[in-house]
This record gives structure tokens, sequence and C-alpha cells, in this order.
């Protein structure tokens, strides 16, 4: 057996067959002779192939491998490995590597400090030194991306090492490993925030994404019913903890310091469960709580739980904490329901559309069973009002606040769940930086339905601009962008329309796509809040 039969053979074992990958020269070895039974979604720039590998990821909750090639490659992909790391995708990133021959005299195309060149956006980052050692790296690599908190890991592989003959009985030894990472937290700390729950007069929860990725949105939802928690979305999460149009949810904090203290206003003990303590943007200085209130965190990630400037920190599976805490507590009788939050705000139809206009037809037409993947930043609050997400594993934001995520991780996703709707939310001015998504849309014929409200500019970066007080900035506005023209050149049939009846009629036809489609929609200049 050589390197390349027993990484594959290993790959299929875990059930990692889709690839994700944007080949160069020093690839071709690994993926001469592809095996049939396994997929390849080609695309066309290593940033791309990130965001659609980060979608697939969070969708099908498995570590997903992605084959970018050697330094450059890994270059173009670092915006996208950042925001994966901050959305805890598992991503299995692998990287071709000049033969061995040619490393010490750097010839072309040499990655001279391999493992330091991603670092420090993931996990683990690693060139095996001999041939004979790379399927273990790939066990070590699968088993680190999945392991709380997860994330993305790099291998960096010679191109002559895939060649290589293996130690076939070594191979099978490592190849069936496997590594349980569910750690259950302390009981003792379970029971001591059950005794603050009890004892409290006022407690919240805060949800985070971690909710969302261990398929505890039960658990999340019996333990507000049975202590009748008011419920807050934590600020510039990657995914929803919580349904969003349930009774005691109330909505999302804001990501200032001052703000989300004065929203916590009231309550004594928060507990935070698998989110971080907090994502703020921008600075807003101010207390963290309220005078007199305390607060727990319980997440898998250390890190988290180190940096945190407020409260305590438990580590520990959220959905097993949620579980004891369940057994831990019992129904409240003496606390009030909470106050039901308002219902979306009302919005008109004069032309340009304002924001809430476009979302409230959305929710019109949106299907029980489809997802949303968003990246429309200065429309972001608005389209939360209007769009109340009811299901778990329907909704994907980019943590880690850099453009480029929505358009790749929109195909990444449908093609993780094929059988649910997707609708990709993408501003006009995040589009273009990962514009080439529809080529691997339309080539892979993906059922997916991108919406992209158009205002010209770069609305959040002015709406930041009023806010820190400064003036004369160049650069915000993007206009002349046809980006119906550049989806038809791609191949997907695109249209723009202009009212809330052509926009209805559009994503009515278009949801679920039959193919892709893209509907670009005019929109109201300027930052929005419902």
């Amino acid at each position: 057996m050589n390197v390349r039969e027993a990484v594959y053979d290993l790959l299929r074992a875990r059930g990692i067959t889709t690839v994700f990958g944007n080949p160069g020269s020093t690839e071709l070895p690994f993926l001469s002779g592809f095996p049939s039974d396994f997929r390849y979604v080609l695309g066309l720039q290593e940033a791309v192939v990130v965001a659609m590998a980060d979608g697939y990821a969070q969708a099908s909750g498995q570590t997903t491998l992605v084959n970018l090639h050697t330094a450059p490659g890994v270059g173009n992909a670092m915006g996208s490995v950042i925001n994966a790391n901050a959305n805890k995708a598992p991503l299995l990133l692998t990287a071709g590597q000049q033969v061995r021959a040619q490393v010490t005299m750097e010839a072309l195309l040499t990655n001279p400090d391999a493992a330091s060149l991603p670092r420090p956006a993931v996990k683990w980052s690693y060139e095996p030194p001999r041939p004979e050692d790379v399927p273990a790296a790939f066990v070590r690599a699968a088993s680190i991306a999945q392991t709380p908190p997860r994330g993305p890991v790099f291998l960096s592989i010679h191109m002559d090492d895939w060649q290589k003959d293996v130690d076939d009985v070594a191979t099978r030894y490592v190849a069936n490993r496997s590594v349980n990472a569910r750690t259950a937290p302390d009981p003792a700390a379970i029971e001591d925030i059950a005794s603050k729950l009890a004892a409290a007069s006022n407690p919240a929860l805060v949800v985070g994404a971690e909710i969302d990725a261990a398929g505890a949105w039960g658990a999340a939802t019996s333990l507000a019913e049975r202590l009748a928690l008011p419920v807050w979305g934590a600020p510039l999460e990657a995914r929803l903890g919580f349904p969003q149009d349930h009774p005691n949810y109330q909505g999302d904090l804001a990501p200032g310091i001052a703000m989300l203290g004065a929203q916590l206003e009231g309550h004594d003990f928060v507990l935070v469960i698998g989110a971080a303590v907090f994502r703020y943007y921008p600075y807003v200085p101010g207390a963290f709580l309220p005078e007199g209130a305390s607060l727990v965190m319980i997440t898998t990630d250390p890190l988290e739980a180190a940096r945190a400037p407020v409260g305590d920190a438990v580590l520990g599976d959220v959905a097993l904490a949620l579980e004891a805490l369940l057994g831990r507590t019992t129904p409240t009788d003496t606390r009030p329901a909470p106050a039901v939050r308002p219902g979306p705000a009302e919005t008109g139809d004069s032309e340009p559309l304002s924001s809430g206009a476009v979302f409230a037809t959305l929710r019109e037409v949106f299907p029980d069973d489809g997802a949303i993947v968003l990246e429309s930043p200065s429309n972001t609050p608005v389209l939360r009002d209007q769009l109340r997400i009811s299901r778990p594993n329907s909704y994907f934001f980019c943590a880690g606040g850099g453009l480029g995520f929505g358009m790749g991780a929109t195909v990444g996703v449908q093609l993780a769940m094929p059988d649910r709707p997707v609708v990709g939310v993408i501003g006009d001015g995040s589009a273009q930086y990962a514009i080439t998504a529809l080529w691997t849309a339309a080539a892979n014929d993906v059922p997916v339905t991108f919406l992209v409200p158009r205002n010209d500019e770069y609305a959040i970066l002015k709406w930041f601009g009023e806010f820190e007080q400064v003036s004369g900035v160049p650069g915000l506005d993007v206009p002349g962008i046809d980006n119906v023209s550049l989806a038809r050149g791609y191949g997907v049939p695109a249209r723009r329309v202009e009212s809330r009846e052509e926009l209805h009629a559009a994503l009515e036809e278009d949801i679920p796509a039959a193919g892709p489609r893209l509907i670009e929609v005019p929109i109201q200049p300027g930052m929005s809040f419902p």
C-alpha cells in the first residue's frame, strides 16, 4: 500500500468523501486517479473554496477536507481560514509541498515554513517528517479538527510522498483509532449553577452557536420553559441557539459593552451557554453587567473561558450540561412568564425598497424547512427582526467579521443539506469577495437562491464612520456593479426586481430553486435597524 491509497482508505472510513479544492501542480499526485466514491467540488479561488467547505462542515457536522495549492494557495485562503476558525468549522486543510529533493534549495513552489504560514488561525499545523508518517498525520488532524472547540487544522504534504510505500499493518492500526471528545462538566459546578438559578429573582439565559452545533435546541428550550427564563442571543454568533419565534426569546444582545450591560438591566444572574462572553465591536465602554448581577458561562472552549472579561466559567459539552441542568432543576411556579418580544417591525413599499420591506417579503414566502446564510452587514439587524428562524441548523453567519464567507458558504450548506431550500442573503459589496462561487453553483447545478440587496455602498462602514466621528474617508461607495450580468456570465439565471410585488413573485418562483438563481433588488442606502 502506498501513502495515497492509505490516506484515501482512512478518509473513506471516516466518511470524509467530499473534497473542496482548487488544484495546483503540487496537488496533482494526491488527486491522480481520484476515487469514484469521492466527490470533488471545484472552486475558482482558494478563499471561496474554504468558505464553501466552512458552510458544508457546519451544516453537516463532519470534518471536511480542503485541498489548497502550496504557499500561494494558502495565502489566498487565509481570510476564509480566519473566518472558519471563528465559526469553529472542522476543516482539514491540506496543501502540496515541493518534492523533498528541492526543498533545501527552495525551488519554485517551495513553502519554506509551511507549518507556520496558517498560524494562528488553525488549531494544529504540521508537515510530516517522513512519507510514512502522512497517514498518521491525517488521523491526528481529523481528530483535532473535531475535538472541542472544533476548528480548522493544516497539513503540508510533499508531492513525492504520495507514491511511497507504507506499512499497511501500522496504517490499519492508526486508521481504526477514534477519539470521543465529549466531556461532561463538573457535577459540582452544575449543582452550583442550578442553585444560583433557583435563588435568583430574575435570571436570564444567553445562548450561542455551540448549542446549535451540539444539537441541543430542545434541551435549551426545555430549560427556558421550565424556569421561565427570558432568553437572549449572544452577539455576532455564527449560528442560533434558540428558536427565534419562541415567546421566551427577547432578541439579540448588542455587541457594545455599555449597550449589552444595559440590555441585561434587572437580571441578577446571567447563564451563558455555548457562546463567548462576549463578542464586542465597536468599543463602547461601560459596565459589563448590571450592578449586583453575576454571570456563569458554559463552553467547550478553554480559551474563551480564560479570556472572558467578566463572570465564572465551566468547561464541558453544552448538550450534556443542559441535560444535567434539566436533571437538577424543578419547574418554577413563582416567576412570571418573560415579556413577549414585539413582532417584526412594520414596513412600507416605497421604491427603492427598504431592507425591512425586502426581508418582510422574504418572510412571506420562506419555507418552514429553509436555511439562511447571511452576509449583508448593514442589513443584519433588520433581517434578524423580520425572519425569525424556528428550526435548528438553519442560520449561518460569519463570526469572524471578514467578508467573503456568504457566497461560498451558501453553496456548501446546500451541498450538505440537499433536501432543504437554502437562501444566501448577500450584500452587493460582500458578493464581490467571492463572486466566483456562482460558477461552482452553476457547474454543480446547486439549487440555491442568492438574494442580493443592492445599495451601491459599504453602508456599515459609513455608519461606523459616523459612530467614530470621522469624515472624508475614501472608498465607501461601489456603484455600477451589475450583479445580474455577472451571475449570467457564470451561468446562473438572474434578474433584477424593483417592487415588493416583483420580489414576492421572484422569491416564490425561485425558492426552492431548481438550480442556482440570483435576485438583485435595489434598496435604500444606509445602515438599517428594525
